[in-house]
């Protein structure tokens, strides 16, 4: 089981966002990488095709999962996640306060 997975709210510890939160958008992790919704902000050049308008577009790009933590549920600052069993299922908790991350 991960420790962030997709639609967590996270928030971004190093780099030039840091301090900011996000929402996580897909994870990948073969590459330990996430991208954020919102975070690491790049401006690339498109050709245009018969399916797409050409010009500069602006989309995330993918961050070190080592660079990004799990917001706490109560508070929104960052924290670690461990794991409890909760009724036969196997919870994810944030160590900070406590609380059950997966509702």
């Amino acid at each position: 089981m991960q420790k962030i997975r997709k639609g967590d709210k996270v928030v971004v510890l190093a780099g030039k966002d840091k301090g900011r939160t996000g929402e996580v958008l897909r994870m990948m992790p073969k590459e330990d990488k996430a991208l954020v919704r919102g975070i690491n902000i790049i401006r690339r050049h498109q050709r245009q095709s018969q399916t797409t308008e050409g010009g500069i577009i602006s989309k995330e790009a993918p961050i070190h999962v080592s660079n990004i933590a799990i917001a706490d549920p109560k508070d929104g600052k960052p924290t670690r996640v461990g794991f409890e069993v909760k009724d036969g299922k196997k919870v994810r908790v944030a160590k900070r306060s406590g609380a059950s991350i997966d509702v």
